[in-house]
């Protein structure tokens, strides 16, 4: 277990001293905030707490994207020297994935929780239980997403390849999630793409802890767009929170799989 906990030390303490990073984990909630303020006033009627609303969203997307790009830190680790040099190392290649995974986990709930406690300044209204909880999906989503951009990171050959593949599913897994832009406002043609997309039920489940829905009806909900309806289905932001776990066992044991069986040796660094 010191291995796990050496890379996590390691990396977080390698965020702190990236100060550029800091300051943009400042600055750009602020940029989407102005930005999709405008948004906001042309959502359909009903909507509650619209600004509210976008704050939840803004928290959500900083941990899911904070938690994916992190995992370009291995590829860095692997131009330096420090992966070849932990690999051969007596030690399991688990405990390396998990302190991966963990290490961009905590970056990214640190981050989020920066981002409410500014958004508690800004209008962003929540009780200290209510509080727990989102910060428990918050550390969730982080496993989750850190996971999944291992994965990724194990796929990839060159670093330069893993920071399109990032961007290409990122952007748009953000835009049609309804993290921004409430789903009810998007045309109908892309609505069965939502129930595709893994950030449209971390948003629901987080928005409706964060909006306080519990005393919502099914049909409200629908309304709000925090539950989605499939046919006759409707999942509600509960079973958006079961995919929630399934998906991070699944990607979590896959991660890991991949991070054991990869050749390292043959990725390809991008330098500008």
């Amino acid at each position: 277990m010191r291995a796990i906990k050496a890379i996590l030390i390691r990396n977080l303490k390698g965020f702190i001293r990236n100060r550029m990073r800091l300051i943009f984990t400042f600055v750009f909630p602020f940029f989407l905030l102005f930005i999709f303020s405008f948004a906001m006033k042309m959502a359909p009627g009903g909507l509650m707490q619209p600004i509210n609303y976008l704050l939840s969203g803004i928290i959500i997307m900083t941990v899911f994207q904070t938690a994916l790009n992190n995992s370009m830190d291995i590829i860095e680790d692997i131009a330096s020297g420090f992966m070849k040099e932990i690999i051969v190392a007596p030690l399991p290649r688990w405990q390396i994935s998990i302190g991966q995974v963990l290490s961009s986990m905590t970056i990214a709930v640190i981050q989020g929780l920066i981002i409410l406690i500014i958004s508690f300044f800004i209008g962003l209204k929540l009780d200290f239980f209510h509080t727990i909880e989102i910060i428990g999906i918050m550390i969730l989503v982080g496993f989750t997403f850190s996971s999944i951009g291992l994965f990724l990171a194990t796929m990839t050959k060159s670093s330069s390849a893993f920071q399109v593949m990032v961007t290409v599913i990122a952007m748009p897994l953000t835009l049609i999630s309804g993290a921004l832009i409430p789903v009810t406002s998007m045309p109908g043609i892309l609505r069965p793409v939502i129930f595709f997309n893994p950030l449209s039920y971390t948003a629901s489940i987080f928005r409706f802890i964060s909006l306080k829905m519990e005393n919502l009806s099914a049909q409200e909900l629908l309304k709000q767009g925090v539950s989605f309806q499939l046919g006759k289905l409707i999942i509600t932001p509960q079973i958006s929170l079961l995919i929630i776990i399934l998906m991070n066992i699944l990607f979590f044991a896959l991660c890991v799989y991949r991070f054991n069986r990869s050749d390292f040796s043959k990725v390809k660094v991008f330098k500008h």
